[in-house]
């Protein structure tokens, strides 16, 4: 039995070139089955949905999701029929998400404002290394 293709698809190499991504990380998610391209033999075929769920990876990815919050957000689309539930659901990640990068940047911040303090201190002390002549 033959596997119908669609027109729309890319190979494992496009996908690598135009997500910027290498063929492990591709293989890491379907393994993950975060993605679920044509297997002909060994070759593996990406089509729209993979292409749009592989975005959504990298941009929460960016973001600092895990990957099992990917995950459960894009299972909301596939079941639900949607993207109703999948938009909240990701939202509600994202203001989380948001909180905790703010107190973070808080701490580097504070940290940062220290360090200077310090270095200040130690450059009035006269602790600054000397240069190699």
């Amino acid at each position: 039995m033959k596997t119908e293709v669609p027109n729309d698809v890319m190979t494992i190499r496009e996908m690598c070139d135009a997500y910027d991504v290498t063929p492990r990380t591709l293989r890491f998610y379907e393994a993950k089955e975060l993605l679920n391209p044509i297997r002909i033999g060994t070759k593996r075929l990406f089509g729209r949905r993979d292409r749009a769920r592989l975005a959504l990876i990298l941009r929460g990815k960016r973001f600092g999701f895990s990957l099992e919050d990917i995950r459960q957000t894009l299972d909301l689309y596939d079941r639900d029929g949607g993207n109703t539930a999948q938009r909240t659901k990701a939202y509600e990640l994202a203001i989380k998400r948001l909180a905790e990068m703010e107190a973070q940047r808080a701490e580097l911040d504070t940290a940062i404002t220290e360090l200077k303090a310090e270095l200040k201190d130690a450059e009035a002390k006269g602790l600054t290394p000397r240069r190699a002549a």
